[in-house]
């Protein structure tokens, strides 16, 4: 296919109100995918007590590492996590939101969506939990890849593709 069967232009008003608005949402669907599957996969691996792990370790970075001790308040270190989580989901579904405005077709969405999580991935994990949350670098790279590319990035994606479709937005024929 040619890139024109994947790109659109050009980017009106109503599109970038549909990103953003479109971007949020599919953000909290993608993040709650996103958390299932972790804390699933963490109690996998790691026991049944570590089903809360990740939500722990995101609530760390609103309470500090004192909340990744067992005998922090399960309930304020699983709060935090989930607004942190959320919050973060919400910026970056905005973000993909609005680059996904100029796509079309569920390959373009779907597979932008998974270099999106991709890119996440390696920015967190790679860039920014080094320095400042060093507590992430105990988690397994395949799992934070798999989570972070198709259990956010893909469906991040997919969810776009559906409310693209639904919305009419199709852009101009090329």
């Amino acid at each position: 296919m040619a890139y024109r069967d994947y790109i659109h232009t050009p980017v009106t008003p109503r599109d970038i109100r549909w990103g953003l608005q479109q971007g949020a949402i599919a953000g909290v669907v993608a993040g709650l995918v996103f958390a299932a599957f972790e804390m699933t996969a963490s109690a996998l691996t790691m026991g049944t007590d570590a089903f809360f792990m990740p939500l722990r370790m995101i609530g760390a970075i609103a309470l500090g590492p004192e909340a990744l001790d067992p005998g922090y308040s399960l309930l304020t270190a699983s709060v935090a996590g989930v607004v942190v989580h959320i919050s973060l989901a919400i910026i970056y579904g905005l973000i993909f939101g609005e680059i996904a405005t100029v796509l079309r077709g569920p390959a373009a969405f779907i597979g932008l969506g998974s270099l999106f999580g991709l890119v996440l991935w390696l920015v967190n994990f790679y860039l920014i939990a080094p320095i400042a949350f060093a507590w992430f670098q105990e988690t397994s790279p395949v799992v934070q890849f798999v989570a972070h590319t198709f259990f956010f990035g893909a469906v991040l994606g997919w969810f776009l593709w559906k409310s693209h479709e639904r919305s009419g937005l199709e852009g101009p024929a090329v």
